[in-house]
């Protein structure tokens, strides 16, 4: 699996700066696409494993680990709703009326939510491949949680803000998410990465499967024995 600057910086929770200071400083395993920083998965846990850095979080989470206790997957989605065949002009008002609904929350974090979603830079799209991204504030928030929220965005052209893809698919496809918390949101990225990377929740939105069908596959429990990862520094 193949990750990009973005999605490194957002697993380790700094900035996209610090992990080129490491690619230039630290010997940081990358790669060099069409004059993109991609980076192998696998090679950078090594890396960081050798270095004491704690990667299990995001995009980095390992396979084997839970999602985090109280923020179950299937309520976020019920909350925020799947949105079906929507043009892709049609995004920053689909997420407008997502953060409108927004369980927990008074209507000025509300508006202070869109504005900052509005503001240059103030998403980050996370093309992650296969058509599929996971788009969410670029700062990080804390709401409570009894807040948080995760919508389904099934679009009729490619979004064209989510800019390069790992694998060059448009993106078509897309999991616009708040979590309530900075470590809830790590985890959150981290079970919706392992979803679409494989998975029933994968295949069934690819297909274009009903509702009920896709609450159900986001409803699924993680196997017995896993424990929620540890977030290091």
């Amino acid at each position: 699996m193949y990750l990009n600057l973005i999605q490194v910086a957002e697993s380790f929770g700094v900035s996209e700066g610090v992990v080129e200071g490491w690619i230039r400083n630290e010997g940081m395993p990358h790669t060099l696409d069409r004059g993109r920083l991609v980076f192998d998965r696998a090679q950078v846990v090594q890396w960081a494993a050798a270095r004491g850095l704690g990667t299990r979080a995001g995009f980095l989470l390992p396979e084997s680990s839970a999602f985090a206790p109280g923020c179950q997957l299937e309520p976020l989605l019920r909350a925020g709703g799947i949105w079906r065949d929507l043009p892709a002009a049609g995004v920053p008002e689909v997420l407008a009326k997502v953060i409108a609904a927004l369980p927990g929350a008074t209507p000025p974090i509300r508006q202070l939510l869109t504005q900052r979603l509005r503001a240059p830079g103030g998403i980050t799209w996370a093309a992650i491949g296969g058509g599929f991204a996971l788009p969410h504030p670029s700062a990080r928030i804390t709401l409570g949680r009894d807040s948080g929220t995760v919508a389904l965005l099934l679009l009729r052209d490619a979004l064209t803000q989510a800019g390069p893809t790992p694998d060059e698919v448009p993106v078509t496809r897309m999991f616009f998410f708040i979590a309530p918390s900075p470590r809830a949101h790590l985890d959150l990225l981290g079970r919706l990465t392992r979803a679409l990377a494989h998975g029933p929740l994968r295949d069934l939105v690819r297909r274009g499967a009903g509702d009920p069908e896709i609450f159900a596959a986001a409803a699924e429990p993680a196997p017995a024995g896993e424990h929620p990862p540890e977030v290091k520094g």
